[in-house]
């Protein structure tokens, strides 16, 4: 039960995080550079995202605290601001995928606010705040840092993968995320609403 549970966080995860619409940019914005700098921003993608989300996941709780806000309505406008992440996936629009002519790119844009965007800030700080045992608590920062490293060996393959899925398929994939995600924004905003109706 314990090892469906981490699966169901990891692949919560790893979804939110959109990895084929962050694999997409990284191959976009990457496009001039030589194989082994790709993979030298790859791991530098990685150890960005897995130190923010951490600290967002770890410390969202006391930002609740700080300002006042319910998870509830977090969860309502988290929700929201993913939901729209992933109509902007499912639309025809490259603007955040856009050439770049700064090489040091791995911090900013592609760890934020590409992969770690206001969505997905949203929905780690639920989960850091709605996980009701410590044993739950270590389960979602497991399942967190299975789908960092699972993105990051995405990116540093990245090469590999569009060799294996074509330019047709760095298409596709990112829209079909886009459902995925679209999907889980709803689940998050419903639950938030239902929640708040039955407080009040």
């Amino acid at each position: 039960m314990e090892i469906e549970t981490l699966i169901n966080y990891y692949l919560k995860i790893f979804i939110i995080f959109t990895p084929f619409f962050v694999l997409s940019a990284f191959l976009s914005l990457t496009r001039d550079f030589q194989d082994f700098e790709k993979k030298r921003i790859a791991i530098r993608v990685t150890i960005a995202v897995m130190i923010s989300s951490f600290v967002i996941y770890l410390f969202g709780k006391y930002i609740f605290d700080l300002f006042g806000i319910t998870l509830d309505a977090f969860r309502i406008g988290a929700g929201t601001i993913l939901f729209l992440s992933a109509l902007s996936m499912l639309a025809d629009k490259d603007d955040m995928a856009s050439q770049s002519n700064n090489r040091d790119i791995a911090v900013v844009p592609l760890a934020m606010p590409m992969t770690v965007g206001p969505g997905v800030i949203g929905v780690l700080l639920v989960m850091g705040a709605e996980a009701g045992s410590l044993v739950e608590k270590i389960m979602i920062a497991g399942a967190l840092f299975l789908a960092v490293i699972s993105l990051g060996v995405l990116l540093y393959l990245s090469s590999a993968v569009k060799r294996l899925i074509g330019d047709q398929g760095l298409v596709i994939l990112p829209k079909i995320t886009g459902l995925f995600v679209a999907a889980i924004a709803a689940q998050i905003i419903f639950t938030g609403i239902q929640n708040f109706l039955k407080i009040n």
